[in-house]
């Protein structure tokens, strides 16, 4: 048998998978066999120019069985492809909670789960407490096991409800969290995608002086969030007085610039808005704005909080010959929907909390 020259063992060998994003459309990819779900991702962020935040998924689904689970960033995708059924698939999606066990354990732990260990004499604080593994008990080992969600528990199986839900733990997870860039790949060598507005990128701004300075104090902070808050609204007068356009004569670009943003998705129903927001991970401040349902006129904003999904309707005021939108009975009014979504990024406002990540989805 011949030996192989030393450049015939720089070939490696390709495998083709193919990747659906989540309306539908599916893309070609070609891997070497020992490519790993999380450089599929980064692969497809960088191609597709998304927002690089380490919350991307490839989701190993089974529209058959009605089953998905997320793949963990180590595991190898031509392995897990060859074991699917033809009518399986992969998907590339947001999952926001991708990490957030880590983030913020006590939202898994509540405090009524948590028993203090008798040798802290309750000196340690809860969020203390979960980071030492001696203090928790264990109850199964899932190390080898792939744990996938229902996701129609109700029509295919008789579920008492939509809402189920499971966790994975074990050590190679916590690794892929604390490493988000284990290895160099040659995506790396890709052009740095287009970034988009983020919770990491919002502080609180002062630029009375001649330069700006970020507040540290949250009650200085605070204080100035509400000023902002006085500045949109009188903003919105100031822009009235000048002669904006009418609501008989709207312009153009402010009536339809929302429908640029990925956080926007028109006609959907209030179901289809629910089943996004809970396949993205139901973390605090995950949101999308889409076309009210009863009054054509209006739009809803879906927010999620402390895992709860909640709607505010978003209406359209007439002042002095002028349309606004507001979501508190016209306190706040805004001229178009970017700006709303831009004020309550930096202000809580008449919200549970801040909007921090909005629900999108990518064509492939």
């Amino acid at each position: 048998m011949p030996s192989c020259s030393p450049d015939c063992c720089l070939y490696q060998a390709v495998e083709i998978i193919k990747v659906f994003s989540e309306d539908g459309v599916g893309k070609v990819v070609e891997v070497p066999a020992d490519m790993t779900a999380r450089d599929v991702c980064q692969f497809l962020v960088y191609k597709n120019h998304c927002l690089d935040d380490n919350c991307w998924s490839l989701v190993e689904h089974h529209s058959l069985l009605g089953l998905e689970r997320c793949l963990e960033d180590h595991e190898l995708v031509v392995p897990v492809q060859a074991c699917m059924s033809p009518e399986s698939k992969f998907l590339f999606r947001k999952n926001y909670a991708k990490y957030e066990f880590f983030r913020n354990p006590l939202n898994f732990f509540p405090e009524q789960m948590v028993a203090w260990c008798q040798e802290t004499n309750g000196s340690i604080p809860q969020s203390q407490l979960l980071q030492e593994p001696r203090h928790l008990q264990l109850l199964s080992d899932l190390e080898e096991s792939n744990i996938f969600t229902v996701t129609t528990g109700r029509k295919m199986h008789n579920a008492p409800t939509d809402y189920q839900f499971c966790i994975k733990f074990g050590i190679l997870l916590y690794q892929n969290y604390k490493s988000p860039h284990q290895r160099k790949t040659a995506i790396s060598n890709f052009t740095t995608p287009v970034r988009s507005v983020s919770e990491n990128s919002l502080v609180a701004m002062d630029f009375s002086g001649r330069t700006g300075r970020v507040i540290d104090n949250p009650v200085e902070a605070q204080s100035a969030a509400m000023e902002e808050g006085h500045t949109w609204r009188k903003r919105s007068q100031r822009m009235n007085v000048l002669g904006s356009p009418s609501p008989l004569h709207p312009s153009p670009l402010s009536s339809v610039i929302h429908r640029t943003q990925l956080w926007f998705h028109g006609r959907i129903m209030r179901e289809e808005s629910h089943r996004m927001i809970m396949q993205q991970g139901q973390v605090d401040g995950l949101f999308l704005l889409r076309d009210s349902q009863s009054n054509p006129k209006a739009f809803v904003l879906t927010l999620c909080h402390h895992q709860k999904i909640k709607h505010f309707q978003i209406l359209p005021f007439e002042e002095d010959g002028q349309v606004f939108f507001s979501l508190d009975d016209g306190s706040t009014k805004f001229t178009d929907l970017i700006h709303l979504v831009e004020f309550y990024q930096l202000n809580r406002g008449v919200l549970p909390c801040k909007l921090k990540h909005p629900c999108t989805m990518v064509a492939l």
